[in-house]
């Protein structure tokens, strides 16, 4: 039988070391790490994660890597994958999770990757960096604005967004980097190339448009592996730090498509065509034309364009499409 999603205890047992500190990783992390303990939405946990629980997670980490895939596939897609001869689109970034390309690394590294972005597209189009500390520090914290955001670089959904460092502190703050900093994040879904990024803390200018909203996330999935302009397919998540979180799936001339990707709903009326729109298919193009396939996160705030990181995993390969067949038509994209 073919599902195209998980169950939440599906989810609550899909998941790694005992010996990390919980930490939830929403967006499409979701289907792979969203509860292995109850918290609440800074990820501090609420509850103690019990000992049966404990084992099964010991348990998995012996588990060789392509069984641990192939188990955690069939629980969030429905069906075992074919690793050897991956048809579907999340087949395939299985065998990227198993064999990565040795640019990944380098490229997945949230603060490497700044400069090869700055190199392809230009510094202009990079968040401003507030600070790079090799601790967090109290005097780290007292030095920053009253606005940031604080980032890990290893790994997806490390982001703590602060508007106004009265209403945190720098033990929450250090703490949450502390639970960032203990999680190895190649344990979460065996995407080896995270076991090569050194853990930093780093913060950056808070992004905000011209009515003080944080701007839309542009996810745009770039299939580059045919001659031509590549095929994207673009994913808006809107309001991913409020309550209203929406994803929805666009074409390039901005149809709004009955596609739902992981477990965002889409709304009920598309968003209006950036004005900019073709900017930011170029920024993308130029960003994916060295890869066959790349998930390019880019923000589009009023009239520019900001980069956000390359994903070349997303999902880590066990990522629910809505339809189904979704699945395969993105896995004939993939050569």
């Amino acid at each position: 039988m073919t599902t195209t999603k998980c169950d939440r205890s599906d989810r609550k047992d899909a998941m790694s070391a005992p010996t990390r500190r919980p930490v939830t990783l929403p967006s499409d992390y979701d289907v792979v790490a969203r509860e292995r303990v109850s918290t609440d939405p800074r990820g501090f946990p609420q509850q103690p994660v019990s000992t049966v629980r404990k084992i099964k997670e010991a348990a998995k980490t012996l588990l060789p890597d392509s069984i641990f895939l192939s188990l955690l596939h069939h629980k969030c897609i429905g069906r075992y994958p074919h690793l050897i001869h991956p048809v579907t689109f999340n087949e395939k970034i299985l065998q990227r999770n198993l064999r990565p390309d040795p640019r990944y690394i380098a490229l997945t590294d949230k603060l490497l990757v700044r400069e090869y972005i700055a190199g392809k597209i230009g510094e202009e189009h990079l968040i401003p960096l507030v600070a790079v500390p090799d601790m967090f520090t109290r005097e780290v914290f007292d030095a920053l604005p009253d606005a940031f955001v604080m980032k890990a670089n290893h790994g997806s959904n490390f982001v703590e967004v602060v508007r106004d460092k009265s209403a945190t502190s720098f033990e929450k703050l250090q703490l949450l980097a502390a639970q960032w900093l203990s999680t190895e994040f190649y344990d979460i879904a065996r995407e080896r190339h995270y076991r090569s990024i050194k853990p930093r803390i780093f913060f950056e200018h808070l992004l905000l448009d011209k009515h003080g909203q944080i701007p839309a996330d542009f996810k745009l999935h770039c299939f580059n592996g045919q001659p031509g302009r590549p095929v994207i397919y673009i994913l808006v998540i809107s309001d991913r730090f409020g309550t209203a979180t929406h994803g929805d799936v666009y074409d390039v001339d901005w149809n709004h498509l009955d596609i739902a990707i992981g477990y965002y709903k889409r709304s009920p009326v598309p968003a209006p065509r950036p004005k900019h729109l073709t900017a930011v298919l170029n920024t993308a193009v130029t960003l994916c034309e060295d890869f066959d396939y790349v998930r390019v996160d880019l923000y589009a705030p009023d009239n520019e364009v900001y980069f956000g990181e390359l994903t070349f995993t997303p999902g880590a390969g066990v990522l629910p499409f809505t339809p189904d067949h979704i699945d395969y038509e993105w896995g004939k994209l993939l050569r």
